[in-house]
Order: C-alpha cells, then structure tokens, then sequence
C-alpha cells in the first residue's frame, strides 16, 4: 500500500524588490566581465581549456587560468535558456522556472543527524536521506529534494546513493547531481533515464538536477567542472554555486563578494554553452561572512545579497538558485534558528528567486534536527498566506451577514461563519492547548508530526524493473568507486 502524495504548494508575489537599479544592474554585470577578461578564473581540466580554446579564449596552458571577453561570454550566455522544467515522477510535479513561482527545497548537504529515536548526534548515512526523502515526499511547501545529509556508509560513491535514495522515496523533482569523479557521472544520467524511461523524456522532463560549487576566489574545481559537463551533454540542468565569503575568499564588501561570485558562476555557465549550447544552467550566490572576531563562517547575513544575487541571475536572463532561506547558524532550535529562519523565508517572495527555501537544517547546514522541517514547512505557510494574491470579492455576501446579525450580536451560528472559516490556514504546531489550556511546545508537537509522517506515508514506488535496473546501475558504480585512485 502506498500513500497518496499532496500537491505541492509554491509562493509567489505581486511585489518585489529590486535593491538595484538596472544601471547599477549593468555595472555590476560590467564588472564580472572586466574580471573574466581580465584576471580570468583557474580551470584545471584540460578538457575545459580545450574547449575554451577552441571558442577564442585567451588561455594560459601553464597556470590553467582562462581570460574571457566580453563578446564571448554574451555570445554563449544567449544560447542558455531563460526557463525549462524541473521534472517530477508525476507532471503535477514538475516545477517551471520561468520567475512566475518560487518552488522550497529541502537545505542540503549535511554531515550529522539528531537521530529520531536516540536524540544523539551521529554521522549521516542513505537511510537519512531516504527518511528524509519520504517525510518531504508528503510537505505540500516542499516543492524540490535535495538530498539533506550525505550518505557517508558509502564512500566516493556517497552522491550516487543519494540520489538513488531521493528517487526512490519521492515523486518531487530531486537534486541528485553533484560533484562526483567524472567516471561516476554516467551513472546519475542512467538513473535518471530508468525513471524518466527513454533519453527523449529525460531531457524533455528532467527527473533530476545538479549543483556544481566553484570554489572562491575565481577557481573551478576539476572534477566538478568535467561532471558538470557530463550533466550539460545529457540536458540535466544544472546550478553553478558560488559560495563567496567576505572578508577571507571574498572582498569584504557586498558589492565585491557579488562580483566574485558572479565571475565564477557565469564562467562556468559560459562553458557549458560552449561545449553544449542550450543546455539548462541556472545560477547562483550563496554569500556569507568571516567572523572578524574568531575567523568562523557566518551563513545567516542579514543584508540584501540574496535579493541582488537574484536579480543579477535574471539580469544574465538564466533562472536562480536563491533569494531567501529557512537555514540558520544555531546549533540547535531556538529563538535563533526562529529569528533566522522567519527572517530569511520573508524574503523569498519579494526575491523571486525560482528555486529557494532550504527547509531542515541548522548549524549552517551541517546539522539534520528531523523536526526542524516540520517547523520551516509551518513558517512556510504563513510566508505563503501572506504573499498569496488577495481577491477582493464577496463583500455584498459579507455585508448581508453583518445586517443580519446587527449590533450587539454573535457570527458563530452563522452559516457565511460555517463556509468560511475553513479558509484559513490553522496551524497544527503553533497556538496549540491541551485540554486544560496549557500551550504545548512547538518542537514537541514537531517531533510528533514528523513521528505521524514517517509511520504513515509510503509514497507510491518505482515500478519493480525500474528498481532492478537502478540496483544494477548502483553496483556498476560503487565496483567504479572502489578502483578510482584519489
């Protein structure tokens, strides 16, 4: 017996914000294309630099730095597509990343898990990916899986099995891509092809994406860069993520973090364009801050760098990863995590970032606290409540009950009360009493949604020769894993 999977909900707003002008726009965009011309960005593939060489960029054998004009990276960039489909198992839940929806992902990729049962802290493995893959399979505001912790009981092949596991335990779009030896590669496409069933419906309704890091200041990684091109050849999209941090990998400002993010970014994309034109790309700035007082990582920047790292992925006229995040610097839930969680899923909307959210983890991404979703899945909907469209109507209907009731009077008995009551959203978590009006806890109630979820939802699986085919893929894999030298 399988579960019946909710229909997703995505937010999206009539209003939004843009910190930049379009001038301002253009001459930050003027100063990415001054660095790539310019100081260039470290390519160590020689697959990549013989590709930019072939398309007239100015390339240094020795250092592996490649030097970019202007003129090309316009050239290839208008070859990437503005919007394409994210596929789901089901076409309701495909996700269309054209800038009309902000589609919430799980946060993605930690390294420890509370453990459901022993509240201890251990090392993650596939079984919480799969855990983790179902719960999310029946959050309606969970539009997009990213595999949340790392299937570490599986070595160098760890990335493989996560994304087995979030097919596996999910009808919604998985991001099951990411860096992995060049060798490993095939194996994600394959997979993704048994669920989609043919090569022409894989690229036409990708089941699966990917989400390449640069590495900052102005540097690729090499396997990275060779997977992801691997990826481009089959048409899974995939995201080129900067992760700048001011003050040590970045300037120490907003303004200069953004430029050197955006170099990396948009070289990368430039790449694929050039070995693969066409190929869905989207981009993003994932941008934090050295501590000044210890050198530590601060993930939780209150400042507009998501909402401009947006607005300068639809300048480039390709679709966004980000703009606004449940994730939080604190070690466990608390008044921070709510702060930082409340404060960064306001800006989703305004943002308009495509894919966003990074529901579930805490401690900068590192930590899974299984309840922890359920909570941001709640904020989500009061973000969505919130910036849904309003429809003005109904007011003849409302009026005709205030008659009716007069002054003085009581609308509990009313039957508008009975039809309308019902349209708004009541929070199983938060405001919550027992019978003798005492408020329960949220992350108690939290604990006992997630417990509900993991006991009751079974998502409908994969059809049997489906599974067998990945199983054979999955061993295929993991005999190449075991012979790659470091």
């Amino acid at each position: 017996m399988f579960s019946e999977t909710p229909d997703i909900i995505s937010i999206s707003s009539h209003h939004k914000i843009d910190v930049l002008s379009t001038s301002e726009l253009e001459t930050l965009k003027n100063g990415t294309l001054q660095l790539l011309s310019e100081v260039g960005v470290y390519f160590p593939s020689q697959k990549a630099l013989t590709i930019f060489a072939d398309h007239g960029a100015k390339v240094d054998w020795d250092t592996k730095i490649v030097r970019i004009e202007p003129d090309l990276v316009e050239k290839a960039l208008a070859t990437a597509p503005r919007s394409f489909v994210l596929g789901g198992r089901e076409e309701r839940f495909d996700l269309t990343l054209d800038g009309s929806a902000s589609y919430l992902a799980t946060d993605g990729c930690g390294v420890h898990v509370i453990d459901p049962e022993t509240r201890e802290k251990r090392a993650s493995r596939k079984a919480d990916v799969a855990m983790m893959a179902r719960v999310s399979d029946a959050i309606p505001m969970v539009s997009f899986f990213w595999p949340m912790v790392s299937a570490q009981d599986f070595g160098k092949a760890a990335p493989l099995h996560e994304c087995h596991a979030g097919l596996t335990n999910t009808l919604k779009h998985v991001r099951g891509g990411t860096t992995v030896h060049p060798k490993l590669a095939p194996s994600i496409v394959e997979m993704a092809t048994v669920v989609s069933g043919s090569a022409a419906e894989r690229r036409r309704r990708p089941p699966v994406c990917a989400n390449i890091c640069t590495i900052a200041p102005l540097a690729q990684d090499a396997h990275g860069i060779e997977t992801a091109l691997v990826y481009a050849e089959a048409g899974i999209p995939t995201s080129f993520m900067a992760m700048p941090t001011m003050g040590s990998t970045a300037p120490a400002t907003v303004l200069g973090a953004l430029a050197v993010g955006d170099a990396e970014s948009i070289s990368a994309m430039v790449l694929m364009q050039l070995a693969h034109p066409g190929a869905p790309v989207f981009h993003s700035i994932i941008t934090s801050l050295m501590n000044p007082r210890t050198g530590g990582y601060i993930g939780d920047v209150p400042l507009p760098v998501s909402l401009i790292a947006v607005q300068l992925a639809h300048a480039w006229n390709v679709p966004s990863l980000g703009g606004g995040s449940f994730s939080s610097d604190a070690p466990d839930i608390g008044w921070q995590s709510a702060l930082e969680a409340g404060f960064g899923s306001v800006q989703i909307p305004l943002a308009g970032g495509e894919i966003c959210g990074y529901l579930g983890l805490m401690n900068s991404s590192m930590i899974l606290y299984p309840e922890q979703i359920i909570l941001d899945a709640e904020i989500a909907m009061n973000v969505y409540d919130t910036y849904k469209e309003f429809e003005f109507k109904d007011l003849d209907e409302s009026l005709d009950v205030i008659k009716s009731v007069g002054p003085g009077g009581h609308y509990l008995r009313e039957k508008h009360t009975r039809k309308h009551i019902r349209d708004f959203h009541y929070s199983p978590i938060f405001r919550q009493l027992d019978t003798e009006g005492n408020l329960f806890q949220p992350r108690e109630m939290a604990i006992e949604g997630f417990k509900k979820i993991y006991d009751s939802h079974q998502p409908e699986p994969l059809p049997d020769n489906a599974l067998k085919e990945m199983d054979k893929i999955l061993a295929a894999a993991d005999q190449i894993a075991k012979n790659l030298k470091d």
